[in-house]
């Protein structure tokens, strides 16, 4: 029998990637899905996106780098995020990474060790909890109240530090909820790390993608941010680059170099390619990214009002991100029915053909995590199959 280190028997497979694995099995037995499930934009990479990229491989450009990323990327990114969102960085406190999710990783690692907490807002991304445990450190959920938006407020993060509290993982606007923490808030949950000496990771991946509160935000563009935040960005969602991986981080200057010593010994540099790429993206023009959030929002208002006309479903507006996260609760334990919502997942996926991530993956049962980053008519055929779906459901039991 093959034993194990304990860091691998901490952490398990993502079910997300379980969710689109699935649904990939149904395709391949020539089965039309309806997939909710896969978070990444259907839209294509810009052609000037792609098009660097040809012109790199055109021009061999194809070896090693230094391995936080070659220099003009590094300026790069930092300029671009000065610009969106009034920070202030310079390219030695920059890092490229392979996706935004290996900042995160690298960050946590640089940083945490066992017998450390780290504050985690529920409901949260799925990989935030594993990531922590990797690192031997405990992960203390901090709830937020859907009747409150899932906004995370700064009382409960102060509530919830204790003398072993290292780091608080914000994601605003929020995988799975949408939801988009007020700025007045934000920097009053950055008071509370300053005062009590905690890192405040931002994990910014949908940062563009905001409906109603106008700006996109960044806490790190507030004056005095620097020593207590570290910047976890991702061009996937942003320039719908998701296959490229392409990631950045933005701390003090100590911090990206033990990242880069981390990152020098695991994967060393990100793809030369998708550099070329990446340099591409964040000197040129953001209109893309406007036109994929007027289609986000017109997706979102047609979804918002499908799912509330399911009996027994009820759905809050998101404000950033592209998801739904419907609360299902009702149609739990009826005689007959779904014992939990993993199962209702389970019966939409093989009745319905309808692909949706269960709310516990999350850390909120009773709800279901729709992405509408799919075509409106995509949306519509769903929207369909989970009314009659509820409705059998319902009659059934």
């Amino acid at each position: 029998m093959i034993k194990f280190a304990d860091r691998v028997s901490r952490i398990a497979s993502s079910p997300t990637l379980a969710v689109l694995m699935i649904a990939e099995q149904y395709k391949a037995r020539g089965i039309d899905m309806v997939d909710f499930g896969p978070g990444e934009p259907d839209f294509p990479t810009p052609d000037h996106i792609k098009r660097a990229a040809i012109q790199a491989l055109e021009q061999n450009f194809t070896k090693y780098t230094a391995a936080s990323g070659i220099l003009p990327l590094r300026e790069g990114i930092s300029k671009w995020h000065a610009a969106q969102f009034g920070s202030n960085y310079d390219a030695a406190e920059c890092i490229f990474t392979t996706g935004g999710k290996q900042a995160l990783f690298n960050a946590l690692n640089a940083l945490v060790q066992a017998g450390d907490e780290v504050l985690i807002p529920v409901p949260y991304w799925v990989s935030f909890p594993d990531m922590v445990k990797y690192t031997g450190a405990t992960p203390i959920f901090v709830e937020t109240r859907a009747d409150d938006g899932f906004t995370l407020r700064a009382a409960a993060v102060e509530k919830a530090i204790t003398p072993r509290t290292k780091m608080i993982i914000i994601n605003s606007p929020n995988n799975p909820t949408g939801a988009v923490i007020p700025a007045d808030e934000y920097e009053r949950i950055l008071a509370v790390c300053a005062k009590h000496n905690i890192w405040l990771m931002a994990d910014e991946c949908y940062s563009h993608f905001i409906y109603d509160s106008g700006k996109p935000f960044s806490i790190a563009g507030r004056a005095n941010s620097k020593e207590h935040v570290i910047v976890a960005g991702s061009l996937s969602k942003t320039f719908a680059m998701t296959g490229w991986r392409a990631g950045f981080a933005l701390a003090p200057k100590e911090v990206i170099e033990a990242m880069t010593r981390l990152q020098s010994q695991s994967t060393s540099n990100p793809s030369s390619i998708t550099q070329k790429a990446a340099l591409a993206a964040v000197t040129s023009s953001m209109e893309t990214v406007t036109a994929m959030l007027a289609e986000y929002e017109r997706r979102r208002n047609r979804i918002l009002i499908g799912l509330n006309a399911i009996p027994g479903v009820t759905c809050a507006s998101p404000e950033g991100a592209f998801y739904m996260f419907p609360n299902v609760s009702k149609h739990i334990g009826r005689p007959g029915g779904a014992a939990d919502t993993p199962a209702i997942a389970k019966q939409l996926l093989e009745k319905a053909h309808v692909a949706v991530v269960a709310g516990d993956a999350f850390g909120a049962p009773g709800y279901l995590r729709l992405s509408y980053a799919t075509s409106m008519e995509r949306i519509e055929e769903g929207l369909r199959r989970m009314e009659r779906f509820f409705a059998e459901a319902a009659s059934a039991s």
